[in-house]
């Protein structure tokens, strides 16, 4: 799938969904789901493919290492995001749509709102797609791994 097809069907969620707290991505999600699983079942993989790339390029020390917005720990210190949560946080942003993924690179200040959404939905729609379209469950290894740290070049504190 190309990237400006990637964009357009995600920048239809940040239009069906607030994007400032993802409320109502759930049902965008589900929308986006039918609409892709109408797709020719490479293009699916395709978008499978880039949100696995645009997440895996969001998973960065300097994003991962802010702490979640409005919460801090018993004792007044900066509460951590978690890995699960870091990974929902790229979600966000890239549910947020092109403008805002393009925008945070260079500037964590502009990801740190989204260290307190959790946008998880995101995750699956590819996989509930193709499902939907072959009775199948999607098996498929995207080539970038997007679980947090995996990004060597994103974490070089963390490189073997």
């Amino acid at each position: 799938m190309a990237w400006e097809r990637f964009w357009q069907l995600v920048d239809g969620l940040g239009r069906e969904a607030g994007t400032e707290t993802c409320h109502g991505l759930e049902e965008a999600c589900t929308h986006l789901t039918g609409i892709l699983s109408r797709e020719p079942v490479d293009q699916i993989i395709g978008f499978g493919e880039r949100l696995a790339e645009a997440l895996y390029r969001l998973d960065r020390a300097d994003f991962g290492t802010l702490p979640v917005l409005g919460m801090e720990q018993p004792d007044g210190s900066p509460f951590p995001q978690s890995d699960d949560g870091f990974l929902y946080a790229r979600a966000a942003v890239v549910a947020a749509g092109r403008r805002t993924y393009e925008s945070v690179f260079g500037h964590p200040e502009l990801f740190a709102p989204f260290t307190a959404r959790h946008c998880e939905q995101l995750l699956y729609v590819h996989e509930e797609a193709f499902e939907q379209a072959t009775g199948e469950e999607w098996e498929h290894l995207t080539r970038y791994d997007y679980e947090s740290c995996s990004n060597k070049d994103g974490w070089p504190d963390l490189r073997d």
